[in-house]
């Protein structure tokens, strides 16, 4: 997590997400093999994380924040680039 300051719901919410994210990482079988869940139960977790992206997503909104912040090295260059602007002086 950031170190910013995130709701309580928000911190359930982020902290459901990645333990499903990890449940599903440890139950998926290799190419070939049957699964070990039940169609109906993989549909019921990606109705749930969907669910969860949403709320979080209405979160982000609510605080006037973008859900499209990424991290970035500190020495990444930066995509943008400030150009100094000097008005000219008016000539009297």
């Amino acid at each position: 997590m950031s170190s910013e300051f995130l709701s309580k719901e928000h911190q359930v919410l982020v902290t459901m997400r990645k333990v499903l994210s990890k449940i599903i990482r440890d139950v998926t079988p290799s190419a070939g093999r049957p699964h070990p869940l039940r169609e109906h139960t993989i549909e019921d977790i990606k109705h749930a994380l969907m669910l969860i992206s949403s709320r979080e997503k209405e979160i982000h909104e609510e605080n006037g924040k973008s859900m499209d912040a990424r991290p970035r090295y500190a020495d990444e260059p930066k995509k943008s680039q400030v150009v100094d602007f000097v008005k000219p002086e008016k000539k009297s």
